[in-house]
C-alpha cells in the first residue's frame, strides 16, 4: 500500500488549505465589521456638515433632514457591524473549527484503518476526539 507519512502529509496539506482559505473569509467579514463602525461615523459627519450648511437658511425642516442624515447613518453602521458582519464572522469561525476536527477525525481514521488497527482501536480512538456526553451518545447506538 502506500507509506502512511505520503497519506498523512496529503491529508494534512488538504486541511492546511481548507484552513487558509476559510481564515480568508473571516478575515473578509471581520474587517468589515470593524469597517461599517467608520462608515456610520462618515456618514453622521456629513449629515452634520450638512445640518450646519443648512443651520443659516432659518428653516427648520432643512436642519432637520441634516440632523436625520447623521443619526440614520449611524445607525446604519452599528447594525451593519452588529448584526451582519460579527455574526456571520463568529459562524464562519465556528464551522471552520468544526470541520477541522472533522479532518483530524478522518485523519486518525484513515490512518488507522490503513494500518490494519482493530475496529474497536480505531473506534476508541476515534471517539477520543469528541465531548463526553457525544462519545456517551454513540455508544447507545452501538459503535
Amino acid at each position: 500500500g502506500t507509506d502512511p507519512e505520503l497519506v498523512r502529509n496529503i491529508l494534512e496539506t488538504d486541511m492546511s488549505n481548507i484552513k487558509q482559505r476559510h481564515g480568508e473569509g473571516i478575515a473578509f467579514w471581520g474587517s468589515l465589521g470593524l469597517f461599517f463602525p467608520s462608515f456610520g461615523m462618515i456618514g453622521t459627519l456629513i449629515g452634520l456638515i450638512q445640518m450646519l450648511k443648512n443651520l443659516g437658511s432659518g428653516d427648520p425642516s432643512a436642519i432637520g433632514a441634516g440632523m436625520a442624515a447623521a443619526l440614520i447613518t449611524t445607525l446604519y453602521g452599528s447594525l451593519g457591524a452588529n448584526l451582519v458582519a460579527i455574526p456571520v464572522q463568529r459562524k464562519l469561525e465556528l464551522r471552520s473549527a468544526e470541520e477541522q476536527v472533522v479532518k483530524a477525525i478522518m485523519i486518525e481514521g484513515i490512518l488507522s484503518i490503513q494500518s490494519g488497527d482493530n475496529p474497536r482501536i480505531v473506534k476508541d480512538k476515534l471517539s477520543s476526539f469528541l465531548p463526553p456526553s457525544d462519545r456517551a451518545s454513540l455508544d447507545e447506538v452501538g459503535g
